[in-house]
């Protein structure tokens, strides 16, 4: 079918003569079959499971954090960014790393975002003027900056391969003109709890990316929406879910899923894919936060055993950032500079961590073990990738 058949919203002609995507309001008629319930019903107990262990776990605002950096790292890496984790937890921990700039600054700016997102959900729901504070953050001070932090955008967008013009890209999306009666109606459906919270959440995230509201940064947004939307709805106490991770990997799949409900409604088909990656993802963070978690519990026992109660300190920020300096400890900790000497020497010696860089003025060390399970691939069954 050619897109211009879509029975999920209507193409126009603009004056200048290109054609653009509308998508219709939202909810569209959904075909319920066997497949999409056993979908929904596995995403929702798999969820249900992490809100519950995910918080019980001893520590999960210190395990929180390598894995907003995740989900920063792979969102990013979709649009582009070469950034890895590794890099990213390093330049935090204060080490030189090489890579480029702009990507270290375009990853932590989405952790901005979402933290800034998080904190506003307390004082205002989501909504079209908290999309775009979110936007700002997201976007100030890197590469697409000049694309209007915050603001939606003026002008007519597109999408398509590198080097296609408005009239031979793949997908034009709303025109300028209309785009702010297709805001609308996506704040309305926002604000629509008739549906199940997580088909709700991926229809959101398809009308989102369909409109395309700002010059830059739609892809990031759209994806930091549905981690914001699972909080708001309760389906999780804090941020333990990331998406980005399985759209990564299956990233051919993803916008395929996107295009063909604009071009064919494959409603279903965007639905299942959805729900598997919640599933997928689900599962994911739960095994690999309870391995960093057995690890740290171990090197506790280990450490304590030494009579350091700086170096069981410096043992419980490994789940913050594997990577550590011997400045970083005394500065965070508040203790002296050989202090957190000792401390670092004695989980060398009980090989907890060891050394990366031999800087002469800072050491660098990292628990490679967290680090290994931090940046495992995600792995996508046959299951989830169909």
């Amino acid at each position: 079918m050619d897109i211009e058949q879509s029975p999920s919203g209507q193409i126009i002609k603009a004056s200048t003569g290109y054609k653009a995507f509308i998508p219709a309001a939202l909810p569209p008629k959904l075909e319920w079959n066997d497949a999409l319930v056993y979908s929904l019903s596995r995403a929702d107990f798999l969820l249900g499971k992490l809100a519950r262990e995910g918080s019980r776990l001893p520590n999960p605002h210190l395990l929180l954090r390598p894995f907003i950096t995740r989900e920063a790292v792979l969102s990013s890496r979709i649009e582009g960014t070469q950034a890895t984790l590794g890099e990213i937890l390093a330049a935090d921990s204060g080490v030189n790393v090489k890579q480029n700039p702009d990507d270290l600054q375009e990853v932590q700016n989405y952790i901005k975002a979402l933290d800034y997102g998080i904190k506003r959900l307390k004082e205002l729901p989501l909504s079209l003027r908290l999309i775009k504070e979110i936007h700002g953050s997201l976007m100030q001070g890197v590469r697409g900056s000049h694309a209007t932090p915050g603001e939606f955008r003026c002008t007519q967008n597109w999408i398509g391969s590198p080097g296609c013009t408005l009239n031979t890209a793949k997908f034009v999306p709303v025109p300028p003109d209309h785009l702010m009666d297709a805001l609308s109606e996506l704040e309305n459906f926002l604000h629509n709890r008739q549906l199940p919270p997580l088909i709700h959440i991926a229809l959101c995230h398809y009308q989102f990316e369909a409109i395309h509201p700002f010059l830059d940064g739609n892809g990031r947004v759209g994806r930091l929406l549905i981690t914001l939307l699972l909080i708001e709805q309760k389906m999780l106490p804090s941020p333990l879910l990331y998406l980005s991770a399985f759209f990564e990997a299956t990233r051919d799949e993803y916008y395929r899923q996107l295009y063909n409900v604009s071009r064919d409604g494959t409603w279903r088909d965007w639905l299942i894919y959805f729900l598997n990656g919640v599933a997928v993802q689900s599962e994911d963070v739960l095994s690999r936060a309870e391995r960093i978690n057995e690890l740290l519990q171990a090197w506790k026992i280990m450490v304590a055993s030494t009579g350091s109660s700086v170096a069981v300190d410096i043992v419980e920020r490994l789940a913050v950032n594997p990577y550590v300096t011997i400045n970083k400890i005394a500065q965070d900790l508040g203790v002296a500079y050989s202090t957190a000497q000792r401390g670092i020497q004695k989980l060398e010696i009980a090989n907890i961590i060891q050394k990366t860089a031999d800087n002469k003025r800072d050491k660098v060390y990292c628990a490679n073990a967290i680090l290994q399970i931090l940046e495992e691939p995600t792995r996508i069954s046959a299951e989830a990738d169909g």
